[in-house]
């Protein structure tokens, strides 16, 4: 996926989805490579999002089970 991709997906600038993704890359919670993204630290991640992760996540367990 690149970072073009989850910038339409997100409706946001591909310039702002490679500052996050060079930021994440930086603490070491994920890597990338062109077209590839791996996550090496979910719970790290998870610590720095906003509370609606969390909502959205249990919306989507409630609903699909």
């Amino acid at each position: 996926m690149t970072h073009e991709m989850i910038a339409q997906m997100l409706g946001v600038r591909r310039a702002g989805v490679t500052a996050a993704a060079k930021h994440l890359s930086d603490l070491k919670l994920i890597s990338y490579t062109r077209g590839h993204i791996m996550f090496i630290d979910r719970a790290g991640i998870e610590k720095r999002v906003c509370e609606c992760y969390q909502i959205v996540k249990l919306e989507y367990a409630r609903l699909l089970g």
